[in-house]
């Protein structure tokens, strides 16, 4: 693999800042909306948790198979393009259209045949995902070497997306509303038209708006079938080598810790809320499972995200994690309390601070990866960050798939039955202590990993000027 002069580039432009972020609108709406869909193949089309498991797990399990693949292609690619803006626009275009047919479900089809044909467009869509994703990561990772400038790129990427959450709890309301839809799976089926249709659009934004350029004379590997099949062990000795590195793996294994943890209890605020709040009723939880997601989203993109960027400026990228995870384990304890019936005005109050965890965690965490990639530079001479970008969203969607997993083990192991009006005894006072207990101890034993993290500001500073006076050479 060559050398790649990125060059030097401390202050990138608004506009392009901005079409990085609305690519990030579209790579953070399609798992917003899936989450919500997701509930109807319970609530409504009476899938079991098991099902409801898998079909979180198989997926993710091969969309995190091919993102090493994935990102040795992009980092090697010989195009007029650059190496990442036609796999952009290509995953894009797979991923609108897989989103769009994979919620064609019909009830009368049952539970094994939906089950199946949503398993198979799945993978094609999570296909699309990581043609998508990979690359569009690894621009960002390219857009500045200066250690603040990537903070402020991720943050205005992360506001941007962060509407994404603010949206879609919404749908919930849409779906379950008699004036719009005559339930909540034909709804699915007509609002993934224009969720796949739209989020295809704001996908190729990055691709056609982000300036890129030539890698035809870089000095490659021709990216045959054959030369892609016999790099599988190159794959695995980049992996090797990159998941080496100390501080990418405090990164990779944290952010799998905090953002896991918190998947595998995301679906349970829905049935907490309808079930403990408003004895069952969906009808009666009316706006309250939406207001949950989307106040919460709310308070990253006007609180949270604001005051992360200049904490980060002032502490430290590490100090302000640690401060960040801490406020969150504060907000999910309010949340064992404030889920009162009766009273479901209340959790509100908790959102503020237990929107600090997710909220501050890949604005951070991406921008100290873009660090790292300087680092393995430094040591190796190459420019990965197509690689190490597929690493780390490797370990996420790794993650996720357990997540998923979890889930469906979690709403089995307490009793949950989506079937029943009414709970069995205990069953919701489980779902509750997981989703307080869990997500504080993923987020106790990412801060304890965090805490000797090594890449400051000074150092990723000396790393950028020992770069620069090679480059000169």
């Amino acid at each position: 693999m060559a050398i790649i002069n990125t060059g030097s580039i401390h202050k990138v432009p608004f506009g392009q800042k901005v079409a990085f972020g609305i690519g990030m609108l579209a790579n953070q709406m399609f798992p917003a909306v899936l989450g919500i869909f997701m509930v109807v193949l319970v609530q409504d089309l009476g899938f079991p948790g098991w099902m409801w498991g898998v079909l979180f797990f198989l997926p993710r399990i091969f969309d995190s198979i091919t993102d090493p693949i994935m990102g040795f292609i992009s980092d090697n690619t010989k195009s007029r393009w650059g190496r990442r803006r036609q796999y952009v626009f290509l995953g894009a275009v797979i991923m609108g259209a897989s989103f769009v047919i994979m919620w064609q479900l019909y009830r009368e089809n049952g539970i094994d045949y939906n089950f199946t044909y949503f398993l198979i467009w799945s993978f094609v869509f999570y296909l699309g995902l990581t043609i998508f994703s990979v690359p569009y990561v690894a621009m960002g990772y390219e857009m500045s070497d200066d250690f603040h400038e990537r903070t402020d790129i991720m943050a205005v990427a992360q506001w941007i997306g962060q509407w994404a959450w603010v949206i879609a709890p919404w749908f919930w309301v849409v779906m379950y509303d008699k004036g719009w839809f005559e339930s909540a799976d034909v709804a699915t089926r007509e609002l993934a038209i224009w969720v796949g249709i739209v989020c295809m659009l704001f996908a190729m934004v990055p691709a056609i708006f982000l300036k890129s350029k030539s890698t035809l004379n870089e000095n490659y590997s021709p990216l045959t079938v054959k030369n892609i099949g016999g790099s599988l062990r190159g794959i695995l000795d980049g992996f090797k080598e990159a998941f080496g590195s100390k501080p990418f793996r405090k990164l990779c294994i944290a952010t799998f810790l905090v953002f896991n943890a918190f998947n595998t209890i995301a679906a349970f605020s829905f049935f907490i809320i309808v079930y403990h709040l408003f004895n069952g009723d969906a009808g009666d939880a009316g706006v309250w499972p939406t207001l949950f997601g989307s106040v919460g989203a709310l308070a990253t993109t006007f609180l949270v995200i604001p005051i992360i960027t200049k904490m980060s400026k002032k502490l430290g990228k590490k100090k302000t994690f640690m401060i960040a995870q801490g406020i969150s384990i504060f907000g999910y304890i309010l949340l064992w309390f404030l889920f009162v019936p009766g009273k479901p005005y209340m959790f509100i109050l908790a959102l503020p601070f237990f929107s600090f965890g997710i909220g501050s965690l890949f604005t951070l965490m991406m921008s100290m990866t873009a660090d790292v990639i300087d680092i393995d530079e430094l040591n190796t001479g190459q420019r990965r960050e197509g690689i190490f970008g597929a690493i780390y969203w490797w370990m996420v969607k790794f993650g996720f798939a357990i997540a998923g997993l979890l889930s469906g083990a979690i709403m089995t192991l307490v009793g949950f039955n989506p079937d029943a009006a009414v709970q069995p005894e205990g069953a919701i006072t489980g779902l509750r202590a997981f989703y307080s207990g869990l997500p504080i101890a993923g987020t106790l034993i990412a801060m304890l990993i965090m805490r000797d993290y090594s890449v400051t500001e000074e150092r990723a500073n000396e790393i950028k000027a020992q770069l620069a006076a090679r480059r000169k050479d």
